[in-house]
């Protein structure tokens, strides 16, 4: 008996898939459903009635659950093989998934089922849910955007398959000390993840230092060679992603990184224990953590190997499947596959295609690079410089010697371009160059990106724009054709249906329920925004909403909130130029409003904060700071009562905005304009009711054109006018003019909030006073204070502002990632729906 050179299948047995397919599907109903679920309690995790972890109950369910899901998740792999499929691969560093439990069965439509059978086994879906750990494989926006994307992508049948990496320690835990950040690591996987299944089968191998050799070919030219590396294994586990009520089952596979060896036996044996363990050690600190900090140069190398790491394992595994089925000929690779990488983090796949092409399958430059620039696709998701990466040229030659040499060589022949296109142009050549020349070279990643991608998209329009006019106006002109726009969005299934289940109810029983997969359909809400009685039952369920978000405050934060108060919201990564500061500098401004007895025609408000700031930022973690210390101030004044509460949120997370956007109010998207790429909490707020407050940037222009401006509140300066005042202007000129803000900056600097440690916020008041006020706080505040009080007017007139609530859910259609998908495929990956 001969065995397969592809499987372990001896090659005279029937295909086991064949006989699988033969069985009965298993039963989608309460009774299949609860009997599985306590056949893994009882006979595969041996646990019984007496076992008080619940986590083994949620396991359990897990198992019954996913069974179902393979059996859908196998025949999608199937339909995908066929012959001519062309399929994408989205390479991302993040994924935020948050919790998959609920989002499995709601997408497998049996919500009703399992509810039923857990109460037959006297269980409660909700402590269940409470056992599953955010996957917390993202650092904000990105992360969850690529969740969405997935989402999408197998409720519309695109055969799109994700790649990251299986951090053992996502984005940290975070705990608030004295008002003070304090990272603990978030082990997410301490208890397993019961939602994945390990393909040890497809370990990659993936190579680092070394050097090149170059050999001779025989046709009197060189082959190249990277010899002497030390390599690391890449271990792939695969996750599910389930269509919505279509039994499609996409891939998201992530990669563990392991030694080639567990330790050095002979050191071992020598009594060298810790050298023995040392290369075990190296290989697993690639997916030890999510984004290491990289202050230092060893951060930076670190995160620079898991760069590589993603790309290679990927890149490798996708061409393994096609030489399995195609062998070496390459002629139609670019005809059915494509690469979508997610920022600038991926890049490092440009080269590495090149290298597995050419190195390992005998391509020369010219087919090979056809190949690269015919597949390769980017989103580009900062307007900020800084952010755009660069490697230093010394780090990369000395942990990616042979990838160095690659890039060198696409810069060259880039370059030449250039200078035909424009001769003499010596600053145009330097601006476009891939590498940085200097003191200390630097590899220009999102240079590389758009060099060897076929697009070059934006996330929302004036991103786009203001890339095409300033950040890549450059390239922009050597080819305009690869630039275009794709507004983001988000997955209505996880944040309408899911996350606020009473406004579901309410919404599917008024206009039925095919919004959940055609999200335009919820315009039909408009026609029901002057009915009464219909305002009323929204508003009451938004009241339920708050309840929630009240309970969730008074857990994390001992505050109690008046449910009938102003919930005013802004929550998402810290940084300076998404403005928390202006939000909590309005705080104060409204607590200086009450001592001083001005509270005239007031409106109580609960002012929400929540938010990580990066280990290595200090400004933001100041700001963090900030807020608590006000926090607590303003909450032990018995003078300000219920008139005003300020909180911060901690460890704020995917599960917990579930619970934040369905009771907000008014949503703070604040960020100075032309800075904010796009932005999709203003998506997930307005989609569940929520009225924005905010600036003409990112995807807040699209929501205003949508909802109109008279239901949208309007504040600050344009990008325009942002970049025309920079630097000609003096902050404390506003100050001294503006008697609001002057008490504001002088309590502050009184120490008012911060009697036992003096000076503590002078870097926060001069970053927008005397060092030049950078992200226009002090310049945008009035217009922000003013529009603030319209807000709370509006507010007042319940019907009013029910009106206006219906009116944003009623006009969110175009934000769903249905819509940003679709337009992917039509423009950029060109695939077939496969059902």
């Amino acid at each position: 008996m001969t065995l397969d050179s592809r499987s372990d299948t001896p090659a005279s047995a029937p295909p086991i898939e064949a006989e699988h397919d033969a069985l009965p599907p298993l039963p989608m109903n309460a009774e299949g459903v609860g009997g599985d679920t306590l056949h893994y309690l009882l006979n595969y995790l041996g646990r019984d009635q007496y076992a008080g972890f619940g986590f083994y109950r949620y396991q359990a369910l897990v198992y019954a659950i996913r069974d179902r899901i393979t059996e859908r998740w196998r025949q999608t792999r199937h339909a995908h093989r066929r012959d001519g499929t062309r399929r994408a691969y989205y390479l991302s560093m993040e994924y935020l998934m948050g919790r998959a439990t609920h989002n499995a069965i709601a997408n497998l439509k049996l919500e009703d089922e399992v509810r039923a059978a857990l109460m037959k086994l006297n269980l409660r879906w909700e402590e269940l849910q409470e056992q599953e750990r955010d996957a917390g494989l993202g650092n904000g926006g990105l992360g969850r955007l690529a969740a969405c994307f997935l989402d999408s992508c197998a409720t519309l049948n695109l055969p799109v398959m994700g790649y990251g990496i299986r951090y053992e320690y996502g984005i940290f835990r975070q705990e608030i000390s004295n008002g003070y950040q304090i990272e603990a690591p978030d082990h997410w996987l301490a208890f397993g993840n019961p939602w994945e299944l390990p393909r040890p089968e497809s370990t990659r191998r993936i190579k680092f230092h070394g050097r090149t050799q170059f050999v001779s070919n025989g046709n009197g030219g060189q082959n190249a060679r990277w010899v002497d590396t030390r390599d690391v294994l890449a271990i792939p586990y695969d996750l599910p992603i389930p269509g919505y009520g279509n039994d499609v089952v996409n891939t998201l596979r992530l990669w563990k990184a392991a030694p080639t060896e567990e330790f050095d036996l002979a050191e071992f044996n020598a009594g060298e224990y810790a050298e023995a363990v040392a290369s075990k050690n190296d290989a697993e600190n690639i997916s030890l953590v999510l984004y290491p900090n990289d202050k230092s140069e060893n951060g930076k190398e670190l995160r620079l190997r898991q760069q590589y790491f993603l790309a290679s394992a990927s890149l490798q595994d996708v061409l393994r499947r096609w030489i399995d089925q195609n062998g070496r000929n390459f002629s139609d690779f670019a005809r059915r596959n494509c690469f979508q990488l997610n920022d600038t983090h991926p890049t490092i796949a440009v080269p590495e295609l090149m290298r597995l092409l050419m190195d390992e399958n005998g391509l020369g430059w010219d087919e090979a690079w056809t190949i690269v620039t015919q597949t390769m696709a980017y989103t580009n998701h900062t307007l900020l410089p800084e952010a755009l990466e660069r490697w230093p040229t010394h780090l990369m030659g000395n942990l990616l010697p042979r990838i160095l040499d690659i890039i060198y060589e696409i810069n060259a022949r880039f370059m030449r371009q250039v200078q035909y296109r424009w001769p003499g142009d010596h600053q145009r050549h330097a601006r476009l160059s891939i590498i940085e020349d200097g003191p200390d070279p630097q590899v220009r990643m999102a240079h590389l990106a758009i060099v060897g991608s076929y697009s070059v998209n934006g996330v929302a329009e004036l991103h786009t724009r203001l890339l095409k006019a300033g950040l890549l106006k450059d390239f922009f002109e050597l080819w305009p054709q690869k630039f275009n726009n794709k507004t983001n969005g988000v997955t209505q299934r996880r944040w309408l249906k899911h996350c606020n289940p009473k406004l579901s109810t309410l919404i599917s029983s008024t206009i039925g329920d095919h919004w959940v997969t055609h999200l335009p359909q919820l315009a039909q809400l408009k026609t029901y925004a002057d009915d009464p009685g219909f305002r009323d039952r929204w508003m009451a369920v938004k009241r339920h909403n708050k309840e929630r978000l009240a309970e969730l405050v008074a857990a994390d934060c001992d505050v109690k909130l008046s449910l009938d108060a102003f919930f005013d919201v802004q929550v998402k990564r810290i940084h300076e130029y998404k403005r928390q500061l202006l939000v909590i500098l309005h705080a104060v401004h409204l607590y200086d409003r009450i001592k001083r007895g001005d509270v005239d025609n007031w409106v109580d408000r609960a002012v929400i904060l929540g938010g990580k700031a990066a280990p290595g930022y200090s400004m933001a973690k100041k700001v963090i700071k900030f807020a608590n210390a006000v926090a607590e101030v303003v909450n032990q004044d018995p003078e300000v009562g219920d008139r005003l509460k300020l909180v911060f949120l901690p460890d704020y997370s995917v599960s917990k905005m579930e619970t934040i956007c369905p009771g907000t109010d008014l949503s703070e998207q604040v960020s100075t304009a032309g800075k904010e790429a796009s932005g999709t909490g203003n998506m997930k707020f307005m989609m569940n009711g929520a009225i924005t407050i905010g600036t003409l940037d990112g995807a807040n222009i699209e929501i205003r054109e949508e909802v109109g401006d008279e239901n949208f509140f309007l504040f600050g300066m344009t990008a325009d006018e942002v970049a025309s005042r920079r630097g000609h202007y003096n902050p404390w000129d506003v100050v001294n003019g503006d008697p609001d803000l002057k008490r504001v900056i002088d309590l502050v600097q009184g120490g008012h909030f911060n009697h036992l440690e003096p000076g503590i916020f002078d870097e926060v008041i001069g970053s927008i006073t005397d060092w030049g006020d950078h992200w226009m706080v002090t310049a945008d505040f009035r217009a922000y204070v003013d529009t603030q009080v319209q807000a709370a007017a509006a507010f007042m007139d319940r019907d009013r502002w029910a009106r206006m609530s219906v009116l944003n859910a009623a006009s969110s259609g175009k934000f769903s990632t249905d819509r940003t998908m679709r337009e992917y495929n039509d423009e950029i990956w060109r695939l077939e729906p496969v059902k």
